[in-house]
């Protein structure tokens, strides 16, 4: 094995990739609501890139996927897909998770 070999697969280490049920998974997340818009996150140095599907009250999920395979679910679903380091996250997204974490914390204080 060859230095750039080694190099390689360190650089990959813990690296998850997609996984194929999760194209499935979004296409049925995205069919069962309204308002969709996908943000297509860049891959970072622990995870490959990953898309962020929100519908209109801000509920949203998130799964690895490249971002041709997003952008042509986008297209099959038509729902517009941009990429977030250019447009950022909608507030809507915001408001929701931090709606969520208020619900916890006064659930865990009774």
């Amino acid at each position: 094995m060859g230095l750039f070999n080694v190099v390689r697969r360190r650089r990959t280490r813990g690296v998850r990739q997609p996984n194929p049920k999760d194209n499935a998974y979004l296409r049925s997340w995205a069919q069962g609501r309204r308002g969709v818009e996908g943000f297509v996150e860049p891959k970072t140095m622990v995870t490959e890139t990953t898309v962020v599907l929100v519908a209109h009250d801000g509920e949203w999920t998130r799964r690895r996927i490249s971002e041709r395979d997003a952008r042509e679910l986008g297209k099959r679903l038509s729902i517009p897909v941009y990429d977030v380091a250019l447009v950022g996250y909608p507030a809507r997204m915001r408001a929701y998770t931090a709606e969520l974490s208020r619900r916890q914390k006064r659930d865990e204080n009774g």
